[in-house]
């Protein structure tokens, strides 16, 4: 049976699916990651061993990470799992499971995914946008993740809000020590904060309540959608993706696709613009699904 691995490591848990030869995804497991990076290690070789054992030897493994493999130092870097950063994660893993394994950011797997048989399938160039509790893309080209020299291609998360207004003086300060980076504009807890104040974090409601008049949520949606489409007008400048999906809990508002794109041509250095932005396909399935695309079927 010719089948690829694909894993999810996330900050909460970590899911590992079989992508088989017809696209289905077979022997689909999660379970809690643990707060030990020797044990997230331990738990990974577990869940390989048990899909193997249901389904026989794997083509390939494949794991989506929140964060990178620096190419300099070949430890993790940039992950907001703080026990990955600075371990070996590619060489401990390979060590217990006695193969090689493929890596790479979660975001690039959504876009692989997406690129591969999702929203992006048959297109040159895809832009995966995941915004949710953080804000995360990828890039893929020609069937191929795009990781760059420094392996952090796709990072628009962390560029600043671009054309900002006097109004959004100063800037505000990100997590990862930068001021302005467009993950503290436009991911959920940004929207929700907009809406009901410092300290909200979920922004799922907002739509219900500007349906029924709520004038704070209208505004904050309307600031989020105008901020996102800023963000996604300087992508296209430099990128000019012949597809963006969205991902993430955000992409879960249906006022986006209409909005954003109707928000994006005066940012946009062009005398047209055409660049179609979709829902992805796979949804939550996305991130084993990307993974396992890492290695070529058969």
């Amino acid at each position: 049976m010719t089948y690829r691995i694909g894993i999810d490591l996330g900050g909460t848990k970590i899911e590992i699916a079989a992508l088989m030869a017809s696209g289905d995804l077979e022997h689909r497991v999660r379970v809690p990651t643990p707060p030990d990076y020797r044990a997230t290690i331990e738990t990974i070789a577990e869940l390989v061993a048990g899909a193997e054992r249901a389904l026989g030897p794997a083509h390939g493994i494949g794991i989506g990470i929140p964060g990178t493999i620096s190419p300099a130092t070949g430890f993790v870097k940039n992950a907001n799992s703080e026990r990955l950063n600075g371990n070996p994660f590619d060489k401990d893993l390979e060590a217990r499971l006695g193969r090689k394994v493929r890596v790479s950011n979660d975001a690039n797997c959504f876009a692989m995914s997406e690129a591969a048989d999702g929203a992006g399938a048959g297109v040159n160039c895809v832009f995966g946008v995941i915004v949710g509790t953080g804000c995360g893309g990828g890039v893929v080209v020609n069937g191929r993740v795009l990781e760059g020299r420094h392996r952090i291609a796709g990072e628009w998360g962390h560029t600043p809000l671009p054309w900002p207004r006097a109004d959004e003086m100063p800037m505000r300060r990100c997590w990862c020590g930068k001021v302005g980076c467009l993950e503290t504009y436009v991911s959920g807890p940004a929207l929700a904060a907009e809406a009901d104040g410092i300290g909200a974090r979920d922004a799922g409601g907002l739509p219900a309540r500007a349906e029924a008049g709520d004038e704070r949520a209208i505004r904050a949606l309307d600031i989020h959608a105008e901020r996102l489409a800023r963000g996604l007008a300087m992508i296209v400048n430099i990128l000019d993706p012949d597809v963006i999906v969205l991902g993430g809990g955000l992409s879960n508002l249906d006022h986006l696709y209409e909005r954003v794109p109707a928000l994006m041509p005066p940012y946009v250095i062009s005398d047209t613009f055409e660049t179609p932005i979709r829902r992805n396909k796979h949804g939550d399935s996305s991130g084993v699904r990307g993974a396992a695309w890492l290695w070529p079927a058969g």
